[in-house]
């Protein structure tokens, strides 16, 4: 009998649990952002900084995951199919951003481009702007969204061997062939799943963009920032109008996820 309990005991719980967590906050959000009814809501996300906010993180996320993508697969095929000096470091490099607080990355790079920081002069003479401006932002969520593609592959081409690919350079193929034919349709859902999770975090990248962005409405404020903004203006429900927003994107990339799982899974066991 107390073996039958315990399970159930564990599953409810479970719910509990996750109702405390992730329901009532979700549920706090919505409540709040339409206290006032549909057409504050409305008006709130359709403002003119927030649609400018919207804006700049779908620019910074875009670029972001397109810089992430490229170096992802690049770093995973370098990794998984070649012995070279520095590989530890480099996936030492790699999980980097796990370790270091994104606050604390953000004043590593102010320090680093700022008017008083190590390279500050010579972006002074050359009138090239980092800090306060749309390229910081972007610097500061590569670096925080860095390791997502790239480890979502390296185990994925660890696995998979390099077989197929000696075939075809056996046959005469050329790199990119290879890479069109083999390398990327093997790995298309691995790197799909690093895609989404890269996305994700940097539309809700918070620490170190804050740091390098200055706050300056209509210029540098990404929705998080936004949000932030708002909610110290004591503009409740126009804060949490604009994270509803974020939350739609985070049951997005949950759906997306749990797709990409099953698809997986389903190549896993056609195999």
């Amino acid at each position: 009998m107390k073996i039958k309990i315990l399970p159930i005991f564990l599953v409810f719980l479970a719910y509990i649990l996750a109702g405390i967590i992730l329901i009532l906050p979700i549920y706090t959000v919505f409540s709040e952002a339409f206290s006032e009814g549909i057409p504050k809501y409305i008006e709130s996300i359709t403002g003119e900084y927030a649609l400018y906010a919207i804006g700049l993180t779908i620019k910074v996320s875009v670029v972001s995951v397109i810089l992430n993508t490229i170096f992802g697969v690049t770093a995973a095929f370098t990794i998984t199919r070649f012995q070279f000096p520095g590989k530890n470091i480099l996936v030492t490099i790699i999980d980097s951003p796990f370790a270091v607080s994104p606050v604390v990355s953000g004043l590593i790079f102010l320090l680093l481009f700022g008017r008083q920081g190590y390279f500050g002069n010579f972006l002074s003479a050359h009138s090239i702007k980092i800090v306060f401006n749309t390229p910081g932002l972007i610097l500061a969520t590569v670096f925080i969204t860095f390791p997502f593609v790239a480890r979502e592959l390296i185990p994925l081409m660890q696995s998979q061997g390099r077989e197929e690919e000696e075939a075809g350079l056996l046959l005469g193929a050329s790199f990119f062939q290879l890479l069109k034919r083999v390398i990327l349709p093997n790995i298309k859902w691995g790197l799909l799943y690093g895609i989404i999770l890269c996305n994700a975090r940097a539309m809700g990248e918070f620490g170190a963009v804050s740091v390098l962005s200055g706050h300056i409405r209509g210029k540098t404020t990404t929705l998080p920032l936004h949000i932030e903004m708002l909610y110290n203006e004591f503009d409740s429900v126009g804060a949490f109008s604009c994270a509803t927003l974020l939350v739609f994107l985070s049951l997005l990339t949950l759906i997306f996820k749990l797709i990409l799982e099953k698809r997986t899974a389903s190549q896993k066991n056609a195999d």
